[in-house]
């Protein structure tokens, strides 16, 4: 092993390792390694950012864009309530969304295709009395399946023509992924419907009220004149307690207390921190005469107090922030309530109501957060959002779908944000299909055609300029930027041919078959725990360094490496679908791998031969 090597294999280890560590933003973890490199000498400085002109990139960035262009237009909105039953029984409809979702994803972002259907996995699980969860998974799942079908499905399947073609061999067609992607994705799906389901845990009951969101953490407050006023907390926790709800905290002038004192008299204007279901938190507020803290209007005197820095985050924020800096108040006084999933990919990650402004600019109060696993007793303002977060939000219905359409939020209830264009439809639609059979035809790149695409969806006013930029999730893009440059470094300096013998002689035992199953499940595993276009950049490399020293089809590897890399069904944290049904799903960390570890298993068995079959060795 040459210092080169070595070095190399040591960044690609810590790399890996913060991957899996996963407290550090992937991109930033990818352009750590990237960096690294360059200072090291292993990758060229004129080389170091490459990778953001690679053909998968492009590829990855415009089908977002033309993803986002379905999804305003209402093209997909119109197919979903052409397609779906409206009067047949739970399986049927289940059945249909799980397929509706599987064929979309295989044209557009899996992620998009899961938050269109979302709303109507909800109202199918309400309508026929079953757990959301046990909608909501197949789903996710089912997408996760169907865009492994074709080349633009999803992100690892690009990132692996871009390997094949760099090694020479020409890219992967838009079908080419088919042969075994539709094997596993139809036994998958069939396997969802006529058992997996079942296997789904039933965290709540789903009945006439509506479905569970898990437990919401909100904040009650103590009215002067109510009747809590004097009442130690353990009386107040006994009258919580009959309607399954708990305090977990309270605030007393700005002042969080954890586990207060059940003796502790509450006093006016105490705020109380209640963990609760919709309908008990519903319950507990009328029996207790208790407002929730934040469902309260701007007042007269917010107006006249004196903004603060534009960087400031404090609890007092909302009430000094002046309304004529935000949105103004529709001139009806209609208000809503509404429960919203943030989006893995949103802008609200890591940021508080407080710090958005949520009040001033946009006239809503954020009334509680509901979030499956941990349990935090921070004021709801200066609260970071997670992914998968349920948020329940109070404003007017045009503020709440403004909110929603800014920040990518996914509404739970029926859908109001979208303004479908029947004709900005049938033209994203044609395009997008031309667009595809260019590329499947071989007329152009796949890069070229759809970035054309993209150009004439800006050009006709399908997805505005500013729109199309906002539909990219750039965190992907420098992730891929970055570790494409590190994966030619590891070619380069013979870093991965070394590891291939290594795994030949010790665990192979070069023998292909066993070497082919090695690639698959090590990539499988190592999606469960790190983003999948991370782990098919990682894998690549590898897994044509393996082929070469078995004098093999490389082909198959690569293909070993697009199935591995999508099939993340043993965590929450594998891939973004299974982080957003999170929270509506009512889910913990290690729900998954009930239904997840059969999929896998199923997955191995049916992509192993077929793999053989249509990629021989």
């Amino acid at each position: 092993m040459s210092f080169d090597q070595g070095l190399l294999l040591v960044i690609a280890t810590t790399t890996i390792v913060f991957f899996l560590w996963g407290r550090r933003r992937h991109d930033v973890v990818a352009l750590g390694a990237l960096l690294s490199c360059v200072f090291a000498g292993l990758v060229p400085v004129d080389d170091a950012f490459s990778g953001l002109s690679h053909p998968a990139v492009i590829t990855v960035a415009c089908v977002l864009i033309l993803s986002a262009g379905l999804q305003t237009t209402g093209a997909v909105d119109a197919l979903v309530q052409r397609i779906m039953p409206k009067t047949e029984g739970a399986l049927l409809s289940m059945a249909t969304l799980v397929g509706l979702g599987a064929i979309l994803s295989a044209f557009m972002n899996n992620v998009g295709a899961m938050a269109l259907l979302m709303p109507v996995a909800v109202q199918i699980a309400k309508k026929h009395n079953l757990p959301p969860g046990q909608v909501l998974m197949p789903l996710a799942f089912g997408t996760i399946l169907g865009g492994m079908t074709t080349l633009i499905g999803t992100p690892p399947n690009m990132i692996v023509s871009g390997f094949r073609h760099d090694s020479g061999s020409g890219s992967f067609g838009m079908f080419s992924f088919l042969p075994v992607g539709g094997a596993v994705a139809g036994v998958g799906v069939l396997f969802l419907l006529l058992l997996g389901w079942r296997l789904v845990p039933a965290r709540e009951e789903a009945g006439a009220a509506g479905f569970e969101t898990g437990n919401y953490l909100t904040e009650a407050r103590v009215q002067k004149t109510g009747k809590t006023v004097g009442k130690t907390l353990r009386d107040i926790e006994e009258a919580l307690a009959e309607v399954d709800a708990q305090i977990v905290g309270m605030v007393r002038n700005e002042l969080r207390i954890t586990a207060p004192n059940p003796a502790r008299i509450v006093k006016a204007d105490d705020i109380l921190i209640i963990e609760a279901d919709p309908d008990a938190l519903s319950a507990a507020l009328t029996a207790l005469d208790l407002t929730l803290g934040e469902d309260v209007p701007l007042s007269a005197t917010d107006k006249k107090e004196k903004k603060p820095p534009a960087d400031e985050t404090t609890d007092n924020r909302d009430k000094q922030e002046p309304e004529e800096n935000g949105a103004k108040e529709p001139a009806d006084k209609q208000v809503d309530i509404q429960e919203f999933v943030a989006m893995p990919s949103t802008a609200l990650i890591g940021r508080t109501a407080s710090g958005i402004r949520l009040r001033s600019q946009y006239s809503i109060n954020l009334l509680a957060i509901s979030r499956q696993g941990t349990r935090s007793i921070k004021r709801l303002r200066t609260t970071a959002i997670h992914a998968g977060d349920v948020l329940l939000m109070q404003g007017h219905p045009m503020s709440l779908a403004g909110f929603a359409t800014t920040y990518g939020c996914v509404p739970l209830a029926k859908r109001s944000i979208s303004l479908p264009d029947k004709r900005q439809a049938i033209l994203a639609t044609a395009i997008m299909a031309l667009a595809i059979i260019a590329a499947a035809l071989g007329i152009a790149p796949a890069a070229v055609t759809f970035a054309t695409g993209v150009l004439l969806f800006m050009l006709l006013r399908i997805v505005p300029a500013r729109k199309a930029y906002e539909s990219v999730d750039w965190s992907i893009v420098v992730l891929l930027g970055a570790l494409i440059p590190v994966a030619g470094a590891m070619a380069t300096t013979g870093a991965a041919d070394l590891l291939a013998r290594t795994l030949l002689e010790y665990v192979a035992k070069e023998h292909p078959v066993i070497a082919l199953a090695m690639i698959l499940i090590l990539t499988m595993t190592l999606s469960d725990f790190m983003n999948n276009a991370a782990t098919a950049a990682v894998m690549c490399p590898l897994a044509i360094s393996l082929a070469a020293e078995l004098q093999v089809n490389p082909d198959a590897f690569l293909m070993a490496v697009a199935i591995g890399a999508s099939c993340a069904f043993l965590t929450p944290i594998g891939h973004q679908n299974n982080t957003l049904i999170l929270g509506p799903g009512g889910f913990r960390f290690g729900d998954y791998w009930r239904l997840g570890l059969p999929m896998e298993i199923l997955v191995i068995g049916v992509s192993l031969p077929v793999l053989l079959w249509a990629w021989p060795l």
